[in-house]
């Protein structure tokens, strides 16, 4: 009876905390509002959606009406000539775009710690940063321009030390590698801001003793900055390859075109494809279910091993 009464006390207490700390910091709660209602609606709200994966979906009929197929769609997919195809491609321009793209915020960042003028670091920040706001529609069209074999700048040089013009947006076997180069270029920047932060937080007594001590600006960087910023690399790494199988439809979408589709058709553009044009809806989404569940259980696997041969995992 005791322990009752006392835990109805406690339960009193905590509302009567929680309702005077409400009215005390309300103003920050309705800033907390509108991302709410964001997640809410853009991406709780669609989940449920996601069951015309699993069903034969008519807009006549709607979600609930439309006939149960199970895994119909999703053997469909896997079955299809083009599964191979789409996969291959996918996993052929996130992995390159892991090994080539990944490393280059952190240089930039490590590169950036060591310069000492503040007016020539910030004019390169500015510089770097910069891209990243270029709409996706925009850099295409710089890229089309500029790699045009009839008027563009590259082909411009190459045709003055005597070479023939190169259809760079054509040639499948360059695709990836513009689609990589051009991505690294905008996001580079904007990506070094996290490792920027990180490194701040290292101690500059580190430096000093190891000043001291005789370390060079390349021992210190990889015996002082690299370890710093370690946990940050790990963690931005997990969610990098949480992404494997995630490419950006306006850009993959906007690059293609009939020369280069055997390499720039992704599961991005695949499913809009069917989805939109073809209005293959349930079949797209079994697609795009495939892919969100893949994309989970690598980036379970990279954390778990994370977190078994390091100290760094997300949770």
């Amino acid at each position: 009876m005791k322990n009752r009464i006392s835990n109805k006390i406690n339960r009193a207490e905590k509302k009567r905390r929680f309702m005077k700390n409400f009215r005390a910091t309300k103003t920050l709660y309705l800033f907390v509002v509108p991302g709410l209602v964001y997640y809410v609606l853009f991406k709780y709200w669609p989940i449920y959606g996601s069951q015309i994966a699993f069903r034969d979906y008519s807009p006549f009929l709607g979600f609930t009406k439309s006939p149960w197929v199970g895994m119909q769609n999703f053997e469909r997919f896997f079955r299809s000539p083009d599964f191979f195809l789409i996969l291959k491609n996918t996993l052929l321009i996130n992995v390159t775009n892991l090994i080539l793209g990944f490393p280059f915020p952190i240089i930039l960042a490590v590169l950036l710690n060591q310069v000492r003028n503040k007016g020539f670091k910030k004019l390169v920040q500015t510089a770097t940063y910069a891209p990243y706001f270029i709409s996706v529609v925009v850099l295409v069209g710089m890229m089309y321009t500029m790699l045009s074999p009839y008027s563009g700048v590259v082909n411009a040089v190459i045709r003055f030390f005597g070479g023939d013009p190169i259809h760079f947006m054509g040639k499948p076997g360059m695709y990836v590698m513009i689609y990589v180069l051009s991505g690294i270029w905008q996001t580079c920047g904007w990506s070094a801001i996290v490792y920027i932060a990180a490194l701040a937080s290292v101690s500059p007594d580190l430096h000093e003793s190891a000043i001291v001590d005789g370390a060079g600006r390349l021992q210190r960087i990889w015996h002082i900055d690299l370890p710093g910023i370690m946990p940050t690399i790990i963690t931005m790494l997990i969610l990098t390859a949480g992404q494997l199988l995630t490419i950006g439809f306006e850009k993959s979408y906007l690059m293609q075109n009939s020369m280069n589709l055997g390499v720039s058709e992704v599961i991005s553009t695949y499913t809009y494809k069917r989805g939109l044009v073809d209005g293959d809806f349930s079949y797209a989404s079994a697609v795009e279910m495939m892919q969100s569940v893949v994309n989970f259980v690598i980036l379970i696997s990279v954390n778990r091993f994370s977190k078994r041969f390091s100290d760094t995992s997300l949770w």
